[in-house]
């Protein structure tokens, strides 16, 4: 089990893949909750994660073991998949490609980087 913060919003979830996605939660495809989100978003996961989306920005204190997509920053441990970013990254290892519209700063990095502000990771 998860503890996933919306906007300082707690809530507890059992679930692998959490999607925030036209102002609505997701876990493992299924809507949550009802209650619409009001942006700016910031999502932030205490655990880890199969898959992360969400429209805003991104926080996972853990890993997530496939793909992490945001509209805004992401900040998160390893990440297994590939990541997509509307803004920053701060992160471990990536095993897949990374695009950012912001700064990358991460550790190894398995595919390719692409990235509107400055590179930073960590070489084998």
């Amino acid at each position: 089990m998860s503890i996933v913060i919306i906007n300082g919003r707690k809530m507890n979830i059992s679930g692998n893949n959490v999607c925030i996605s036209n102002n609505s939660v997701y876990v493992d495809g299924k809507l949550i909750s009802d209650e619409e989100i009001k942006e700016p978003i910031k999502l932030i996961v205490e655990g880890d994660l199969l898959s992360v989306k969400s429209d805003g920005d991104i926080e996972v204190n853990g890993n997530v073991q496939g793909d992490a997509k945001a509209g805004g920053s992401v900040n998160s441990g390893d990440i297994g998949g590939s990541l997509k970013a509307g803004g920053s990254v701060h992160c471990g290892d990536i095993n897949g490609n990374v695009t950012a519209d912001g700064s990358v700063h991460c550790g190894d990095v398995g595919g390719d980087i692409e990235a509107d502000g400055s590179v930073s990771y960590r070489r084998k």
